[in-house]
């Protein structure tokens, strides 16, 4: 009889114990959008020939990242070298007020790219990239790995 009830008792507390440990709080995610590098290809690339493919992991608690009108630019990438910032519009990623986190990849084009020193056989870049949504507000700003550009 001890044991049946001893039993039954270490049954109910492990089932307690598992109970508390599935019921963690959850951090809230923030409505400022976060971004992560994840990859720019080719790498190595060739001077003016070969367009530069950059994919970073997006995070954004309300949902207003991207925008539908064509002229808005809403994500930044700037060139190491020259400070040259490029300017490109993400597509609108939830509908408008949805308010719902979103997170998912995102690739953008770079032009291919040149020399600052046309003296150079092969140059280094890195750039800084962030985004800005809806309501003006802006992302960490991530630096991509080094890409090498060849002559």
């Amino acid at each position: 009889m001890i044991m049946k009830n001893s039993s039954i008792l270490f049954l109910f507390l492990s089932c307690i114990l598992v109970s508390f440990s599935g019921c963690k709080k959850e951090e809230p995610i923030s409505n400022v959008p976060s971004i992560k590098f994840i990859s720019m290809t080719p790498n190595p690339a060739v001077k003016y020939q070969d367009e530069i493919k950059v994919t970073i992991e997006y995070r954004d608690g309300d949902g207003d990242l991207g925008e539908n009108t064509p002229d808005v630019k809403n994500l930044y990438c700037t060139d190491s070298r020259n400070n040259v910032t490029y300017e490109f519009r993400i597509q609108q990623l939830a509908p408008d007020n949805a308010n719902i986190i979103i997170n998912g990849r995102l690739v953008f084009d770079l032009a291919p790219q040149g020399f600052i020193d046309d003296n150079n056989t092969t140059e280094t870049a890195i750039y800084s990239i962030y985004l800005k949504d809806r309501a003006g507000n802006q992302s960490n700003t991530v630096q991509t790995s080094a890409l090498t550009i060849n002559k």
